[in-house]
């Protein structure tokens, strides 16, 4: 059986969400966390036509990228996920697609309060496996070849 070869990514890099209009965000590679995780508030269940939609706002107020966008949608669940402390907590996890090495991978993210941490993207295992292999002495590899194809 033929594994197509594995990307180098580094420990650090930027990532885009087409879908959020959000381009070059910060993102931490943590192969120690199983699903990816991008920081949101003002999480809240509505209804609406007897059906149960999630809405949000991604990022906070003081982040460069902040557009105080609401985002709505139905295509979420709820999980018990353990966080880095040890503690199981349960989560919203939405689907959507985020660009890297100029590949669209559709991925799963819970919604999480990150504000205390350094990184608002957080790219777990689930997303890394059999795609990227990681050097933790590299950073931004995939914005370098962004931004170095873009000239």
């Amino acid at each position: 059986m033929s594994t197509s070869p594995k990307i180098i990514i580094g420990s650090l890099d930027k990532v885009d969400f087409p879908e959020f209009s959000l381009f070059n965000l910060p993102c931490k590679i943590d192969t120690g966390a199983q699903t990816s995780a991008i920081h949101c508030h003002r999480v809240r269940l509505i209804e609406k036509d007897g059906v149960e939609i999630i809405a949000f706002k991604l990022l906070d107020p003081k982040h460069p990228e902040y557009n105080d966008q609401e985002y709505r949608t139905h295509d979420f669940e709820e999980r018990s996920i353990k966080s880095s402390n040890g503690h199981t907590e349960f989560r919203y996890v939405i689907r959507s697609p985020l660009i890297l090495f100029n590949q669209t991978i559709e991925t799963e993210f819970t919604l999480a309060d990150r504000e205390r941490m350094k990184y608002p993207v957080l790219l777990g295992r689930r997303l890394l496996k059999d795609r990227f292999m990681v050097d933790v002495s590299k950073k931004n590899v995939s914005y370098q070849q962004k931004i170095s194809n873009a000239s």
